[in-house]
């Protein structure tokens, strides 16, 4: 029984040391956004409706609704940072470039500007 007891704690000892958020894995920046300019009109726009507007849409009833203009992509930002940097979204296309997530969260964190 003690030894069982010793491979479960060392198993877990294994897995939780290897285990990285997922934030980490896809942002290996860690979170720096110096030299990140994002702009809403010319990087977050773009990535949005190449990306979003098939189910996000004018009328979208999911999740935060339609994401068509800046004032409803700023309301929903922080939900939009978290599933990009999670991967959850975009549902259809998989997870989003590196480059392409730094941007929206870089925007995010810097306060949504409309520029």
């Amino acid at each position: 029984m003690k030894k069982v007891l010793i491979t479960l704690f060392v198993c877990l000892a294994v897995f939780i040391g290897c285990t990285n958020d997922k934030d980490e894995l896809l942002n290996p920046f860690n979170g720096d956004c110096t030299g990140v300019n994002a702009s809403f009109a010319n990087d977050v726009l773009p990535i949005i409706q190449a990306n979003c507007q098939g189910c996000h849409g004018a009328g979208s009833t999911n999740g935060p609704g339609a994401l068509t203009n800046y004032d409803q992509i700023k309301n929903a930002a922080a939900r939009i940072k978290n599933a990009v940097v999670s991967g959850y979204m975009p549902k259809d296309a998989g997870p989003l470039p590196a480059a392409e997530i730094r941007k929206i969260r870089c925007w995010v964190d810097s306060g949504t500007p409309n520029n």
